[in-house]
């Protein structure tokens, strides 16, 4: 079957890109507003930019009402960020963290998740997220603001924490991570399996 774009609704396009770009990696990423509110919200559209500079990039999908989210407006107010990675222990409280609730209220408190002070960066971290990236606003693009339009959001990597089992031999254990991956609809998918192919020469 194949669709033609021109012909498409907002939600049948949104559906055949949600649904066929899978697994995604979730940036669970925490802010504090400018009048020191803790802000914790899941992302899915997420991956790195560069490595040299360290830059990662996810996209924020406007949402029907055209009002940007509070993540999106807290770092353009204070310009700093932390992406924690999600884990399957931690997969039910990030969930949680995706409801709607009011901008003077804290997603830490409403999904009940452990938080710790960050090294450089002001925003809170999740302490039990294995792996976390402090980071500052680098830039700000705007591809769309229709209902389901896009703006993607590149952030400077200032410090990066990984749970000291996690580290070895000069990286990190793939497969003792256990991300978490974000599949169509309400799926999410499991690293119970792991599986190396060395690359051809």
């Amino acid at each position: 079957m194949n669709f033609d774009i021109t012909e498409l609704g907002v939600q049948e396009k949104y559906r055949l890109l949600n649904g066929g770009v899978t697994p995604r990696p979730i940036a669970w990423i925490s802010t504090r507003s400018k009048e020191g509110i803790d802000n914790l919200a899941p992302y899915s559209f997420f991956t790195v930019a560069s490595c040299n500079p360290p830059v990662l990039l996810y996209t924020q999908v406007t949402q029907r009402s055209g009002i940007d989210k509070d993540t999106l407006q807290n770092l353009t107010e204070t310009g700093e960020c932390v992406v924690n990675i999600v884990n399957s222990h931690l997969l039910e409280r990030m969930n949680a963290t995706s409801a709607s609730i009011a901008i003077d209220k804290s997603e830490f408190d409403l999904a009940e998740v452990e938080h710790s002070p960050s090294s450089v960066v002001s925003p809170l971290s999740v302490t039990d997220s294995p792996i976390r990236y402090e980071c500052t606003l680098r830039e700000v693009i705007s591809i769309g603001d229709l209902p389901a339009g896009g703006t993607i959001v590149l952030l400077d990597v200032q410090s990066v924490y990984v749970r000291d089992d996690l580290y070895s031999d000069d990286g990190i254990n793939q497969q003792l991570v256990d991300s978490v991956g974000k599949m169509g609809g309400d799926g999410y998918s499991l690293t119970t399996n792991y599986v190396a192919l060395n690359r051809p020469e």
